[in-house]
């Protein structure tokens, strides 16, 4: 499933207790990009209905990039008033693909369902993500097909939820080549819940330090990343900037690491702590994770697991303390002469923080370098959630 300048850098694995893991075919580079991959669906993170105070922004419903009185925004021609799109272009280019004719009329049922309306967003949403799985069943058997190869079972416990929602579809008139059932939605709700991924509204958008989630996307190379608390790869995209008007995500290593070691990225901002971290784990993904960073803050009490304030500052005793372990310089040596071959717990929690997460406030996204230009490193971090561009002190 990896492309040809993927397979050269990363190897799909089977790890025990992990599952499938991409590892590096080679050793890689701070800032190198690893991949590059462009989502099989994108389903808006937005409510079918809007509450009457919700000052939301609106987004294009083909490439999910914010929407601005400059844009040459286009309204669908049925449903004018719902989907807005940046471009003639967009537009067209939906109406063939996420957006078809079935699809529209399908979302417009649903924003007069009584029954749908009155349920929490996160139902709302699944609609959402079902109708585009099943519209991705007609209009590219071959996604859906790559859809269906993807994690997930559905289990007992979310049978009533898939008992609604198929119920739900089942009213909304879909073409007779679509066959759908109740196992077959329960299996597509598991894949949406372990491999989708969140893509964010602006940080200018940000309202009391929360950010809200604007789009759910499949990408399936991307999903084969496997979690760790201290990753050494992070994804980028670039909806609102990217002047193709792709939704795709970058991943790019944080750091270097040497060839056989896994690759992972952070599931959520790495400034959580560990009963946190470890409770949206097994509630969202069914894992407990046992990485270095979890085995050693398994053993801290309350006051030393908050590292982190509420600024996205290490707090000064901790960062004293490892300071006198080892140097900024010291630890700088390590990193570049052995790699991760000392090990991720010769990797001190407070050195990650302090170079590789943002600072600014409310942020908590993780920096990565700016890809290496002329196989020399760039010098400069870009964090991944809101852009930021800053100078590596310590490279």
């Amino acid at each position: 499933m990896l492309t040809a300048d993927s397979e050269s850098l990363l190897r799909l694995v089977e790890i025990e207790g992990r599952g499938r893991a991409l590892v590096a075919s080679q050793p890689l580079r701070a800032g190198q990009i690893v991949l590059k991959d462009s989502p099989i669906l994108v389903y808006s993170a937005l409510p079918l209905v809007k509450p009457q105070s919700s000052a939301s922004a609106s987004y294009c419903g083909n490439c999910f990039r914010i929407l601005t009185s400059s844009e040459n925004i286009t309204p669908c021609p049925s449903c004018s008033h719902h989907h807005l799109f940046c471009s003639p272009g967009c537009l067209n280019k939906a109406t063939t693909s996420s957006h078809s004719p079935w699809v529209c009329r399908a979302l417009s049922c649903l924003r007069d369902c009584p029954p749908l309306v009155s349920q929490p967003l996160e139902r709302q949403v699944q609609a959402r993500f079902l109708i585009a799985a099943y519209n991705l069943a007609l209009v590219s058997p071959s996604h859906f097909q790559v859809l269906l190869s993807l994690e997930g079972q559905g289990s007992p416990s979310d049978a009533a939820t898939a008992q609604f929602l198929h119920s739900l579809i089942s009213s909304l008139c879909p073409p007779p080549s679509l066959s759908i059932s109740v196992d077959l939605t329960a299996a597509l709700l598991a894949k949406d819940e372990l491999n989708s991924f969140g893509l964010m509204e602006p940080a200018s958008l940000q309202q009391d330090g929360q950010r809200s989630i604007r789009a759910y996307g499949i990408y399936p190379k991307a999903s084969f990343f496997n979690h760790d608390c201290l990753p050494n790869a992070c994804r980028f995209d670039y909806l609102d900037s990217a002047s193709d008007r792709n939704a795709d995500i970058i991943v790019r290593m944080i750091h270097d690491v040497p060839q056989g070691r896994e690759i992972c990225l952070s599931y959520f901002p790495v400034n959580l702590n560990y009963s946190t971290r470890q409770k949206r784990l097994a509630e969202d993904y069914g894992f407990t994770c046992d990485c270095d960073r979890c085995k050693v803050e398994a053993n801290w009490s309350d006051n030393e697991a908050d590292v982190i304030d509420d600024n996205g500052d290490v707090e000064e005793e901790e960062e004293e303390e490892v300071m006198d372990e080892d140097s900024d310089e010291q630890m700088v040596a390590s990193e570049s002469e052995h790699g991760a071959e000392a090990g991720d717990t010769d990797f001190p929690h407070a050195y990650f923080f302090l170079r590789y997460m943002c600072n600014r406030e409310n942020c908590w996204g993780t920096l990565a370098p700016l890809p290496p230009s002329d196989d020399a490193p760039s010098k400069v971090l870009e964090c991944n959630v809101c852009g930021n561009l800053k100078n590596d002190d310590v490279c």
